[in-house]
């Protein structure tokens, strides 16, 4: 064999190996986005539960005579701007996943206040109606959590994939960029003050 042919045969075999490599990291990261998307998917199912059972809640309260109007109020205008503000699988930025996060936690403490202010009505802690749709917002909320929890450590994964070497260069290629994380509430930054 001349010298040429056989340099020629391991540049190929060079190239084949690394475009292996390469394709097999594409393939890697492509799979981990879509985790990303399914996590979020979760996410995003969880959420819809949680509003789709507020009508519920909010016309069994309002069964209850003279309870807080305003109250009722906050919630379903929470409501419905936690419903209008949805974010696409595949523009999980940072900034729209807090703004997505900021919208849904607005309508969680507008629950937090109707189901404390619903301490106050006997009649309304006696419905069974309204204790059935409290335990089902209770368990939905930790659905919540966990879904929330399973898309951050997805984002991980994912996140730590793309910034890795030889990945990042891959990444790079195939516009891959960072996904957005659910971080902690403001409100949950600070501790609140029990007093006796």
């Amino acid at each position: 064999m001349k010298k040429s042919t056989v340099v020629i045969i391991v540049i190929l075999a060079v190239i084949l190996v690394f475009g292996g490599c390469g394709v097999s990291k594409y393939n890697s990261i492509v799979q981990l986005e879509e985790g990303v998307k399914g996590k979020w998917g979760a996410v995003q199912s969880q959420y819809q539960r949680r509003s789709d059972l507020i009508p519920n809640l909010v016309a069994t309260v309002k069964g209850a005579a003279n309870f807080e109007k305003e109250t009722l109020t906050q919630v379903i205008e929470a409501r419905a701007k936690a419903t209008q503000i949805t974010v696409n699988p595949d523009d999980l930025t940072p900034e729209k996943v807090q703004q997505f996060q900021q919208a849904q936690g607005q309508l969680s403490a507008a629950l937090g206040r109707l189901l404390a202010v619903s301490e106050s009505y006997p009649e309304l802690k006696a419905n069974q109606n309204f204790l059935d749709l409290q335990a089902q917002i209770e368990g939905t909320e930790n659905r919540i959590t966990v879904a929330r929890n399973d898309f951050n450590t997805s984002v991980q994964g994912y996140n730590s994939s793309i910034r890795t070497f030889p990945n990042n260069i891959i990444a790079g290629f195939g516009g891959f960029a960072p996904k957005g994380y659910f971080e902690a509430d403001q409100a949950a930054k600070d501790a609140p003050k029990v007093q006796f």
